[in-house]
């Protein structure tokens, strides 16, 4: 019997996700048709925070199915003082799909609802593609410098498509999500990289810099959040299965740096020079961070 407890876990939690989303997306979809019908800014501002409440509405459900699955030990600090009500930068290393459940369940309620910047390959996911195209969730191409060389007039869309993004973000209170390491992380990846680091791959500091630029009045502070798993990084499969037994997540609000936010990033090579070193050095205090819980956890 306890062989097979973990897949009964899964197998529950599985089906209490997907429950989940089926009801709450195709509320999601109705009204996001009607924005869609009805192109007028007004129209768009009063259906905004609908959208907004169903989808904390299916986070909080998500929760909820967690809270009856899981047996997780969550030890959380630096999520006091928080404001719903205002604008947020938030970066996270990035390890795991289980990522964003944690930054969810956490921050849901605390800030704005979590913006993502996504692949473009991800709007053909099955239910949640369309979700995260009714929340307005911007759809990145990445190409390679090869391509982009062979089809110059592709370069600067991605740039064009975060601009546009910042400008539906400013008009009310938003979290924009950055995972500045572009992929999750695995010690083979870290190794191609010859990364600096032990616990993080090199940050991308290209889209934050964007994004700073095009919102860095708004932004109340820059959420720098760490997650840790002291038992190992679990995949989504042994997350729901029950094997999240334990998770550290450490918050820290940092002031949005205001003569970085409104420099030339893409055009002058001192602007991008200095922007890289303290992107470099939030990295670097994240991965003494990291360090700093794990040996905690390992002398507890």
């Amino acid at each position: 019997m306890e062989v097979l407890r973990p897949w009964l876990t899964g197998g529950v939690a599985s089906i209490l996700l997907v429950l989940n989303a089926l009801f709450w997306v195709p509320l999601l979809l109705c009204f996001a048709v009607l924005r869609l019908l009805v192109p007028v800014a007004g129209w768009r501002r009063l259906l905004a925070p609908v959208l907004v409440f169903i989808a904390e509405s299916w986070i909080r459900c998500n929760s909820g199915w967690m809270a009856l699955t899981q047996r997780t030990a969550w030890d959380v600090q630096g999520v006091e003082g928080l404001d719903r009500q205002n604008w947020y930068m938030v970066t996270c290393n990035h390890q795991s799909w289980v990522d964003i459940l944690v930054l969810q369940h956490l921050l849901t309620g605390r800030i704005p609802l979590l913006k993502f910047f996504l692949k473009q390959q991800l709007i053909w996911v099955p239910v949640m593609g369309l979700a995260w195209w009714a929340l307005e969730f911007p759809f990145m191409r990445r190409h390679s410098e090869a391509y982009l060389k062979a089809h110059p007039e592709m370069r600067g869309k991605d740039q064009e498509t975060t601009r546009k993004a910042c400008a539906k973000f400013s008009l009310h209170p938003t979290s924009v999500m950055n995972f500045l390491e572009g992929t999750r992380f695995s010690e083979r990846k870290r190794l191609q990289q010859q990364s600096p680091f032990t616990h993080l791959l090199k940050p991308k500091a290209g889209g934050l810099a964007l994004a700073l630029n095009a919102m860095g009045d708004k932004f109340q502070a820059i959420l720098d959040v760490t997650i840790v798993y002291p038992d190992g990084v679990p995949t989504f499969w042994g997350f729901l299965c029950g094997r999240l037994r334990r998770v550290s997540v450490r918050v820290q609000a940092l002031p949005v740096p205001q003569a970085l936010a409104h420099c030339d990033y893409a055009g002058e090579a001192a602007d991008r020079a200095e922007f890289q070193a303290w992107v470099h050095q939030m990295w670097q205090d994240k991965d003494a961070l990291i360090t700093q819980l794990l040996a905690r956890h390992r002398s507890a």
